[in-house]
């Protein structure tokens, strides 16, 4: 089980995301992509659930034609976890 980030861990971590913010009234992370297309849009969501899968550790997200809004928080800890961050990475990372 992850541990949910608190203190300077936390907002040390979150630092090192750019364009993720914190969604208000929660413990999550969220960010919204634009692609050129709905193919492209479904590709990016695709090679994310690849790897979401491998690490067991699944983003809430809504796809709209060419935009992808993504939701990060680790629910068996309570809110945002290292779990997230390394997810939040890897999505910037192919992006």
């Amino acid at each position: 089980m992850s541990s949910k980030l608190s203190g300077s861990v936390r907002t040390k971590a979150l630092s090192s995301l750019k364009g993720w913010t914190e969604v208000a009234g929660r413990d999550a992370i969220g960010k919204s992509f634009k692609f050129a297309d709905f193919n492209e849009a479904w590709g990016f969501m695709t090679r994310i659930a690849l790897a979401a899968d491998k690490a067991d550790h699944h983003p809430e997200w809504s796809n709209v034609y060419n935009k992808v809004e993504i939701v990060l928080s680790t629910h068996d800890a309570g809110g945002v976890s290292e779990k997230d961050v390394a997810l939040a990475q890897f999505i910037d990372s192919i992006a």
